[in-house]
């Protein structure tokens, strides 16, 4: 399956993750043609802040000997400012570019991008929508770390807007012997129609609110509380710090667990977490390179 825009992780099948995986084996290895982008440009426009999506997206372009053109707050520094749709911005951009990373705040805004764009757009995140790159590199990580499949996934923390979750899913729906926990205040649970996407897929999966059930997982997903979702303060402290793995929490945890977190970190993993072996956030977020990159070569049929 060949894709033309990736907006959601539900345009991806099995046979195409495995496909990226392999473009990713070889890129990691350093055993792929250089310049194999040359003369393409990647425009990033980001309304909302990054910093590991947009620099590994941006630094995935130029290691295959692309350009980049990029603003750095284009709500604040593009004409979205003085007024102007992201309709009319998207028409704008296509001449100068050859393929868009946007990061928006509303969901749904790379669809939107998508169907106004004659060149290829991909999403870097939609508000509390979806973000299908950072679930890949994270899909990687997982099975870079597990030879099977029978794992137990516990994703703990802001489900409801926590837009990795709402992408990894999806992919690890394409593996059945996944069984998935979600941990989470019941405000804060996953959406009702990604549950009910995850029954039709025939994946087992649990909820509670008992932070203790990680002690049942293989992968520990952990996730911040959003604080840009909630509409007041006060609303945000009522679950920041609910769930925090610290040492304590460690020594519950299984001796082949792994910790994931698809950063930024707040509070909800401690500094004292970073020696742990079982600890492999900054490894994952370093996958996003190469993740970005065999994703970049497989839009440009350059596998």
């Amino acid at each position: 399956m060949r894709l033309g825009h990736i907006i959601s992780a539900y345009q991806f099948d099995k046979k195409t993750l495995e496909q990226i995986f392999i473009l990713f084996k070889k890129i990691k290895a350093q055993k792929y043609k250089k310049n194999l982008l040359a003369g393409k440009i990647m425009a990033t426009l980001f309304y909302e802040p990054s910093t590991r999506t947009r620099l590994s997206f941006e630094s995935a372009m130029l290691r295959l000997g692309g350009n980049v053109i990029s603003t750095e707050s284009a709500s604040q520094f593009s004409s979205a400012a003085k007024g102007e749709t992201l309709e009319d911005t998207i028409r704008v951009i296509n001449p100068y570019c050859d393929v868009i990373v946007i990061r928006h705040y509303n969901e749904g805004a790379s669809e939107i991008a998508s169907k106004y764009s004659k060149v290829p757009v991909i999403n870097a995140g939609d508000g509390r929508g979806e973000h299908p790159t950072q679930a890949l590199l994270d899909l990687y990580t997982i099975f870079s770390k597990f030879k099977s499949t029978n794992l137990t996934v516990a994703m703990v923390g802001d489900l409801k807007n926590g837009r990795t979750i709402h992408s990894l899913c999806p992919f690890l729906s394409h593996y059945p012997k996944i069984k998935i926990i979600f941990i989470s205040p019941k405000a804060l649970a996953a959406p009702q129609s990604l549950k009910e996407y995850l029954k039709q897929k025939g994946i087992h999966f649990e909820e509670t609110e008992d932070f203790k059930n990680v002690v049942q997982a293989d992968v520990i997903y952990q996730t911040r509380i959003q604080k840009e979702r909630f509409k007041s303060a006060r609303d945000y402290q009522k679950y920041f710090g609910k769930y925090i793995i610290d040492k304590n929490i460690l020594k519950i945890l299984k001796k082949t667990a792994v910790i994931m977190h698809p950063l930024p970190r707040v509070n909800e993993i401690t500094q004292e977490v970073d020696i742990d072996g079982r600890a492999i956030y900054f490894e994952e977020a370093a996958n996003g390179l190469y993740t970005r990159m065999a994703l970049l070569l497989y839009l440009f049929d350059k596998t």
